[in-house]
């Protein structure tokens, strides 16, 4: 049996985390479920948001499926999924969109995958406040190299690149296409404004890109890349990025197919992996059995495949998409049908589970 942290996050997470291990126990994987809290729920109870429990049990079992949690605008602790990405070092972000049967949105051939450097960037979590002894500190230096003068009602974030992130998010990139029949990475930057930061970036990956002659190698300039993943994103297949642009990109991607209740991320490192919903946690929607559990199934499918769980994968996977493809016991946002209604959380979830069975019975 293998264990598996589990945090079912806040507002929606709970449920659409019981509807997802009610289809994970259906396909047959063999988890010992260790449970935590993180979040809201945790600063309640513990009076911290990332309690040592979790992260020790996190430490332990090295891999972790997370349900959604809220992190507050401009105040508050800073990002549970952030803080749990740097201590563990999942510096890469795998955020898959491809078009689904059975779900209305403007295109209908994506089929592409944002790699996103998960550790730092504008994510380092370096930031000066204003008002700071700290902020005076760096505007008096500012301004003695740069000749840059700044007063001190501004704040100031730092945007982090070097070398070896940039190394291993790429090469990682290239393996990911090499290993998952993928034919070509594109490179996404911003370094004809940001010359050393996005610079060393880009470098980096145009060194990384000569050790794979038989993946084509593509750049982007991130405003560009924007505009054309809305025009021709069949055109696109692996795009790695630093990883703000990366974030940005990767909900522009789950529109093109969509939106953000169908998708899952996984945030791996060279020890550790995490796996979750990219939505958030929709607090208003809480206790009303009524979201979508795709994105935390396919969160799931996502783990049960980097447990090598394959087969129980594919069973999951493909009683999902048949769901959805003949979208009758669907939720509210999945339903097309001009008669009858839409279905619950739970009711989806009993209906993947019947079609796991199905699929069970055909395999005999």
């Amino acid at each position: 049996m293998t264990k598996v942290t589990l945090i079912p996050g806040d507002g929606i997470g709970p449920e659409i985390t019981e509807a997802t291990l009610k289809c994970v126990e259906a396909a047959g994987a063999n988890i010992q479920w260790e449970k935590m809290l993180a979040g809201s729920t945790a600063l309640e109870k513990y009076g911290t948001p990332l309690p040592d429990e979790t992260v020790n049990s996190f430490r332990e079992t090295r891999v972790l499926l997370k349900g959604p949690i809220t992190t507050s605008f401009g105040t508050g602790f800073r990002s549970v999924t952030v803080a749990l990405r740097q201590t563990f070092d999942l510096y890469a972000n795998v955020r898959p969109a491809k078009s689904i049967e059975g779900v209305e949105s403007r295109f209908k051939n994506v089929n592409l995958v944002i790699i996103r450097e998960n550790t730092e960037g504008a994510y380092a979590g370096i930031e000066f406040q204003k008002g700071s002894p700290e902020l005076k500190e760096l505007i008096t230096l500012l301004k003695r190299t740069h000749n840059i003068t700044l007063d001190e009602n501004t704040a100031i974030s730092l945007k982090k690149i070097s070398v070896h992130a940039s190394q291993r998010i790429v090469k990682f990139a290239f393996d990911y296409a090499a290993q998952n029949n993928r034919k070509k990475v594109t490179c996404v930057h911003k370094a004809n404004i940001q010359k050393f930061s996005d610079g060393l970036f880009l470098e980096e990956a145009r060194k990384i890109a000569q050790s794979y002659p038989d993946i084509i190698y593509d750049e982007k300039v991130v405003d560009n890349m924007a505009m054309q993943l809305v025009m021709k994103p069949e055109e696109y297949d692996v795009i790695v990025t630093p990883n703000l642009y990366g974030d940005i990109l990767s909900d522009l991607a789950a529109g093109l197919v969509g939106g953000l209740g169908l998708l899952a991320g996984a945030n791996i490192g060279s020890e550790y992996a995490m796996f979750e919903p990219v939505h958030g946690s929709a607090p208003k929607y809480t206790g009303l059995n009524k979201v979508n559990p795709t994105a935390m199934i396919n969160a799931a499918v996502m783990m049960l495949k980097h447990l090598k769980m394959f087969h129980e994968a594919e069973l999951l996977e493909k009683a999902t998409l048949k769901v959805i493809r003949e979208g009758v016991q669907v939720t509210y946002d999945l339903y097309k049908k001009p008669v009858g209604s839409p279905v619950g959380t739970m009711a989806m979830a009993d209906e993947i589970v019947r079609q796991i069975e199905l699929l069970k019975n055909e395999g005999e």
